[in-house]
């Protein structure tokens, strides 16, 4: 008995639960202009994630519209030995443009459904200047800028707006200045 509740308590505890003060939907925005939104973005913050974790600052993600509707992407950073790159490919899920599933693995792999990832713009300026990124189990998170550092305040805003949605903020990894 002590062991069975031993495991139902350590099952419990590596479930992701979504917060129970959410009080923002965390859902892809209603309308997205991927040409727009193509280009390069600077990773101010991020959840932790295992695919980045020996990416220490200095991190790029550029997003090219390539002809049959998918978007290339290359992502860049520094480590402790050197820069790092990887390339990837997004496609839009279920017709919305701000619901995009993103793979790094290789093409061949294409049709193992874990092969993709969600990757949902769940906030982005009128002026397509920061991004926020999410998830729909609120794992995966990234606060964006087209700038290489971002305002102390606005920052503070998109994290307070990403804890609303249920994200765990306080595990957020910082990867660039806050001015």
């Amino acid at each position: 008995m002590r062991m069975f509740r031993r495991l139902l308590i350590m099952a419990a505890m590596t479930l992701t639960w979504p917060a129970a003060a959410a009080t923002l939907p965390n859902r892809p925005v209603p309308s997205l202009d991927l040409h727009r939104y193509a280009g390069q973005w600077h990773e101010i913050a991020r959840l932790p994630m295992y695919f980045e974790r020996k990416c220490l600052d200095a991190v790029i993600a550029t997003y090219t519209p390539n002809p049959d509707g998918t978007i290339r992407v290359h992502n860049t950073c520094r480590t402790s030995k050197g820069r790092m790159s990887v390339e990837g490919v997004a496609r839009m899920k279920d017709h919305q443009p701000a619901a995009l599933e993103v793979r790094f693995a290789p093409a061949w792999l294409t049709w193992l459904p874990v092969a993709w990832a969600d990757y949902w713009v769940i906030e982005v300026d009128a002026d397509y200047r920061w991004a926020v990124i999410g998830s729909p189990g609120r794992k995966h998170l990234w606060i964006l800028s087209r700038q290489p550092a971002m305002d102390r305040a606005l920052f503070q805003t998109l994290k307070e707006h990403s804890r609303q949605r249920g994200y765990e903020v306080d595990q957020l990894i910082m990867t660039a200045p806050l001015d």
